[in-house]
């Protein structure tokens, strides 16, 4: 059953009818109004001659020259709007103007040369517009019939004169002449019109001889516009038109005003702009109302200002650009209300300091003053900085006691209770003389203070004992309201009138289900049911009841009492909820209905467990490309004849995703591509899908086979042809909001905001239809009805039908919570993850004159700075990791070491035991022997048998852990070969007494470190692969030796040869090798130890150069630094460079990562022993070095990252400044891949970032 017959309005705005109009609008048969704007129509379509009860026909902006015909066979025709079409005189029929119930028409910018044949005849019209036309004259008989007229346009022809039946409009309120040659008539009709509230005779060629001096009889003029006609003065008969409201000036010769201007009293604007004015009368300070002040293009110096503007407290905008100011009055700035300020294109030299005292100061345009130079910015209050930031307070002194740390003496801390005694005896001593007057002001201080303190005391005494009381308070007396938000389960309308409300349970949530349904259930399914009704004192009263079905799945069971209890909490009933069960139903329940409750079999409502079931998934291909700041995918027929090689697709398989990259496909496209495919199987297809990458001319077999290509046809398939438009631009969404009342449906437009989809425009409540031409989707709001929701799918596929639309397009339903990617790319940014009020500031809402503090206190975001405040990790002593060492290898019984190598793992080389690889993965098998302490043994329990005999000691306990550990630049398919092959034979020799632990570079633990004993060794690339110039000779090796956060924690790690790197605090090991004929590698080694190095790290580099370069064709040095020989340590290091003197830094760097993805913005401190990789290209970083402070900016991070982390930022240099005030930070902005030497010298082996593919 088709639900056209039922629509009561629907907007087709921007949908393309040139071609063909749908013929099922025929079936439309009770639409009432119609929107067939942008639609590139050329003719009136016939179908609308069907719509008899229609009443509102927009055409404008099409291709009309006619309008015969079916127009003219709608009795019930009231407004017609034909504005920007292309008709012409005899294309408008005159039986059109029979319509006895048409009262607005709209026939603006058209090719009209004279008003239509038989439009007098359109007696009921109200509203007339004929602007934009060539109209010469307006004939006699038009205004002796159209005596209703409210509003009329005649603007932009080419009339001279008006007839004199004008005056007979008596009841016109709008009245528009302007750009019309009126020179030679007089407006003597003006007395007449007493009705009119809006007059515009902008050029109309008025001169002071021709000016209508009747004006000021008009008693009911509100807004007024003469500009562009070359007024050298302002008549007097305008100044005495007191109703004013809104009064343009602009574009004419006036040079001054009289002060009799102070009688415009209910002027709100006035615009003065391009005229001659040198001085602006101090009268215009009596304007108590005005709003905007417009003079710009004038004369006006600083003397030109009156100095008394500042009483205008209402005054939001003054433009005054393009004037002589080299300076503006100070009053200007006690405008309180001032929202734009222009003072462009002017001589200011300054500005008044109190400039920066207007708050509410949202645009202030100061271009071309090139001699300009502002004030400074006062001090700036405490409660302007905390607050500015997503209602979350950022001052020091909250995020310090949210925290839980101390507040320093500094700030003012919170008040401590005062000493009683102490205060008797300062009150003995009297006050002090030595302080002269200042003694009676301190005394009157203190005196006011204790009546205050008496005051609040007495307060708070009273309340308590208002709220003490001995009587018990029974169960129901004592509920309280849970803090949570109920919004997302009820609305506010729930139970505050007398009915029956239902809600059924569906997917953990409550739906409310219509009245018409009521006493309707399904077996599967579990509802609540709210009985609302007035007791005896005419206050609310609540029944709640939870109705359980027979076949009812466990969690609508369950949640159908939660949500029970919920929406008791939430009204704050006092009534107990009641259970019921199908079968089983109490007569106080059955009473609710009043029919025979029905039971239904089966479910209606999805289950919230996730259910084992084969999808169906359709094979699509999507076109990735560029719009705007986003991409989008663009569905395309699944055939080898849509790839083009200059662009990205997605193969959509179901399990799995292909992606095909032509060859001249941009990287940046290429790599979004690529997010995007896994955006899809992460979230919808639970990671199970897989990702492939074909790459144009090296397909996989897989790849043809979806676009139903045989293997041997792939060979005989022609290149990838050109052929999608270069300016190509998706067609523009459509969203329709899908209304339904009692019998009717209606289908408008959603507007929106700067032409740009939001998704918050969808409101949970309804149900709306995004009509993207390639595809249709609905889109289910969780609190929307059911029957909107079965009117939504059938209309879709109405309006589907309607349209001429590709073969790949589908009509897709999307449930709100669970929108697909190919849907959420129509919305730019969708993927905002913090759930903050992002519209609500602090100055938003100072403007409405609320309490600051209390609005914050109850809109606070929640946030987690605490790590900012807590002090340093210090390092671990020698000692202490010395002993950790000793005990944990103590413990280790066995480790074997095992390295990938040709896809299998085999055994480690004892001899690289201790080298890694960043290229490589390996795996280390290690059995501890822990013992037991057997308690009993200790405390003598062999003398209670009586005997000498020694009980068996208890066995120790043995622990397996699996260590797997993958270099920076190795792939994962170290780790899959890991998981299917050697962890099934550990899991079978060990069974459930096994533990893996995967570890990446530089991120071990310090157990796992332990156990080589601080000679951990990092190389650079493969153990197989040689390392060689470009030019294919030996490399240098430099190799760096440090520890981060402890002894345990050290590092020989391989970084590029470069003297940059040098620096007196550590040591280095640099291996020059010899070019030699045979196989032999001879070379020198230089072990490089910094004046300022520790000894133990000189003597462990030295142990770990023996052991590394043990061979009898490498010389060994060691070199203390400043005996450097010139010839090979400074040429294989590229040339003697400054390098740093001392590693203070290590003493002061922390590294903080700030991230939402908990929900909310939390700031977390990684460990001392951080590294490059711990940079998430998704969060921002704080590095501290102890002289700068870093603002790290992850590529994907959020724009609300970037300014929380901001001022997380600031705060953290804020309590630092307190805690070492010697030590003073600046802060720096720095990005992925621009990092300066001094942020990369925290990081130990910095290198090039990992490439994810």
């Amino acid at each position: 059953m088709s639900v056209l017959p039922f629509v009561r309005g629907v907007d087709f705005t921007k949908n393309d009818f040139s071609k063909t109009f749908p013929s099922s609008m025929r079936q439309m048969s009770r639409v009432q109004w119609l929107t067939l704007d942008h639609t590139h129509l050329q003719q009136i379509p016939e179908e609308l001659g069907h719509l008899q009860k229609l009443e509102h026909l927009s055409l404008n902006h099409n291709k009309l020259e006619k309008l015969f015909g079916e127009l003219t066979e709608l009795p019930c025709l009231r407004t017609l709007d034909l504005r920007h079409n292309q008709l012409k005189n005899s294309g408008i029929p005159p039986e059109l103007f029979q319509l006895e119930e048409l009262t607005t028409l709209d026939l603006s910018h058209n090719r009209l040369k004279e008003v239509p044949e038989g439009l007098e005849r359109a007696k009921n019209l109200i509203v007339l517009n004929l602007s934009a036309n060539q109209i010469e004259s307006i004939p006699p008989a038009l205004f002796i019939h159209l005596t209703d007229l409210l509003f009329l346009d005649l603007s932009h022809n080419r009339l001279e004169t008006l007839p004199p039946q004008t005056r007979r409009l008596i009841n016109l309120k709008t009245l528009d002449l302007s750009h019309n040659p009126l020179e030679l008539f007089q407006l003597r009709q003006l007395p007449s019109l007493q009705s009119l509230e809006v007059l515009n005779m902008s050029s109309t060629q008025r001169t002071l001889l021709n000016f209508p001096t009747s004006i000021d009889s008009l008693a009911n003029l509100v807004e007024l516009d003469i500009s562009h006609n070359a007024l050298p003065k302002l008549p007097d008969c305008v100044y005495n038109v007191a109703t004013l409201v809104r009064l343009n000036l602009s574009d004419n010769e006036i040079t001054e005003l009289s002060s009799s201007l102070d009688q415009w009293q209910r002027l709100e604007s006035l615009n003065l702009s391009r005229n001659q004015l040198t001085v602006l009368p101090a009268a215009l300070c009596k304007l108590s109302r005005l709003r905007r002040l417009f003079v710009n293009d004038n004369k006006l110096n600083f003397e030109g200002i009156p100095s008394g503007i500042g009483k205008l407290s209402a005054l939001e905008c003054f433009s005054a650009a393009n004037n002589l100011l080299e300076m503006v009055p100070e009053g200007l700035c006690r405008c309180g209300a001032l929202k734009q300020l222009n003072l462009s294109s002017n001589r200011l030299i300054t500005l008044p300091d109190a400039i920066h005292l207007l708050d509410g100061l949202d645009q202030l345009d100061l271009r071309d003053n090139p001699e300009l130079v502002m004030p400074p910015k006062p001090s700036e209050a405490s409660n302007a900085t905390s607050l500015e930031f997503y209602n979350i307070d950022f001052s020091l002194q909250t995020q310090l006691r949210l925290a839980g740390a101390a507040v320093p003496p500094s700030m003012p801390a919170a008040p401590t209770p005062k000493d009683a005694t102490a205060r008797k005896i300062r009150l003995r001593r009297g006050p002090r003389v030595d302080n002269g007057q200042d003694g009676g002001q301190d005394a009157a201080k203190v005196l006011k203070g204790m009546k205050d303190v008496a005051k609040d005391k007495d307060k708070d005494d009273s309340d308590m004992m208002a709220s003490e009381s001995l009587k018990p308070k029974r169960w129901d007396e004592s509920l309280e309201k849970p803090q949570l938000d109920y919004s997302k389960f009820f609305e506010k309308e729930d139970g505050q009138q007398p009915g029956l409300t239902i809600w059924e349970i569906e997917n953990f949530l409550p739906n409310k289900i219509d009245e018409v349904v009521h006493g309707k259930f399904y077996e599967g399914d579990c509802y609540i049911v709210l009985k609302t009704k007035y007791d005896e004192l005419h206050t609310l009263n609540w029944e709640i009841y939870f109705w359980i079905g027979n076949e009812a799945t466990l969690d609508k069971r369950a949640c159908a009492a939660i949500h029970a209890v919920n929406l008791r909490n939430y009204l704050g009933a006092r009534c107990r909820t009641i259970r019921e069960e199908q079968g089983d139903e109490s007569d106080e329940f059955l009473a609710l209905f009043d029919t025979e409750v029905i039971y239904i079999e089966g479910g209606r409502t999805a289950t919230g467990f996730y259910t084992i079931e084969e999808m169906i998934h359709i094979t699509r291909l999507y076109l990735v490309h560029a719009y705007g700041a986003s991409i989008h995918l663009e569905p395309m027929a699944v055939a080898a004849q849509s790839l083009d090689p200059r662009h990205a697709f997605l193969l959509d398989v179901g399990t799995r995703i292909h992606i095909w990259l032509g060859k001249r496909s941009k990287n940046t496209l290429n790599s979004k591509a690529r997010l995007m495919a896994e955006k899809i199987n992460k979230t919808e297809r639970k990671n199970k899908c897989e990702i492939v990458v074909d790459m144009q001319g090296a397909e996989s077999p897989e790849f043809w086979e979806a676009l139903d290509v045989l293997p041997e046809e792939v060979a005989k398939l022609p290149p990838p042809k050109e052929h999608i438009a270069e300016d190509y631009t998706p067609v523009q969404p459509r969203l329709y909001q899908v209304q339904l009342g009692m019998g009717y449906l209606e289908l408008p437009q959603v507007e929106l905001p700067e032409q740009k989809l939001s998704h918050t425009l969808l409101n949970s409540k309804h149900v709306y239809i995004l009509d993207c031409y390639t595809d249709l989707f609905v889109w289910f709001g969780k609190k929307s009805t059911r029957l909107v929701r079965a009117a939504a799918v059938k209309l879709s596929r109405e309006l589907f039908n309607m349209l001429e639309r590709p073969d790949c397009a589908l009509v897709m339903r999307v449930p709100e919570g669970n929108e697909m990617q190919i849907f959420r790319t129509k919305f730019p940014g969708w993927d905002e993850v913090m759930a903050v009020d992002f519209t609500r500031t602090a100055k938003s809402v100072a403007k409405t004159g609320a309490n600051l503090t209390q609005w914050a206190r109850q809109q606070e975001t929640r946030t987690d700075l605490a790590a900012l405040f807590m002090p340093r990790q210090s390092a671990m002593p020698l000692a202490e990791a010395e002993q950790l060492e000793e005990e944990w290898n103590y413990d280790l019984e066995m480790m074997e070491a095992f390295v990938l190598e040709n896809k299998k793992f085999v055994r480690l080389p004892e001899e690289e035991l201790g080298h890694f690889y960043t290229g490589e993965c390996y795996v280390f098998l290690c059995r501890y022997c822990i013992p037991v302490d057997d308690v009993d043994a200790a405390e003598g329990g062999g003398e209670a048998n009586g005997d000498d005999s020694k009980s068996a000691p208890p066995e120790d306990e043995i622990e397996c852990v699996v260590y797997f550990w993958q270099g920076r630049n190795a792939g994962n398919m170290g780790w899959l070969t890991f998981t299917f092959t050697l962890q099934k034979k550990f899991k079978a020799m060990f069974g459930e007494e096994l533990e893996v632990m995967r570890i990446f570079q530089q991120q071990e633990n310090l157990k796992f470190l332990s156990h080589f004993k601080r000679k951990f060794i990092i190389h650079t690339g493969k153990r197989k692969d040689k390392a060689l110039t470009p030019d294919g000779k030996p490399a240098v090796e430099f190799f760096h030796l440090r520890s981060n956060g402890g002894a345990l924690t050290t590092r020989l790690i391989q970084i590029q040869p470069d003297a940059v790197h040098l620096n007196s605090a550590f040591c280095y090991i640099l291996h020059v090798p010899f070019e030699t004929e045979d196989a032999s590698q001879s070379g020198i080694v230089y072990v490089w130890l910094g004046s300022k190095a520790c000894p133990e790290e000189t003597k462990l580099v030295q142990e770990i150069a023996e052991q590394m370069f043990n061979s009898p064709w490498v010389s060994l040095q060691i070199l203390n630094e400043g005996d450097e020989p010139e010839n090979f340590f400074w040429v294989a290091l590229g040339g003697r460079k400054p390098y740093d003197t001392n590693a203070d830094y290590m003493n002061y760097t922390r590294l903080f990562r700030c991230s939402n993805e908990r929900g909310y913005y939390t700031v977390a401190e990684k460990c001392a022993d951080f590294c490059q990789d711990d940079l998430a290209d998704d969060d921002i970083m704080i590095l501290d070095n102890g002289e700068h402070v870093f603002l790290w900016m992850g590529p994907r991070c959020s724009e609300v990252e970037v300014k929380l982390a901001y001022k997380s930022a600031q705060v953290y240099i804020q309590h630092m400044r307190i805690k070492q005030p010697e030590r003073p930070r600046k802060l720096f902005l720095t990005m992925k891949n621009k990092e300066s030497r001094r942020f990369t010298k925290c990081f130990h082996g910095w290198s090039a970032f990992k490439v994810y593919i």
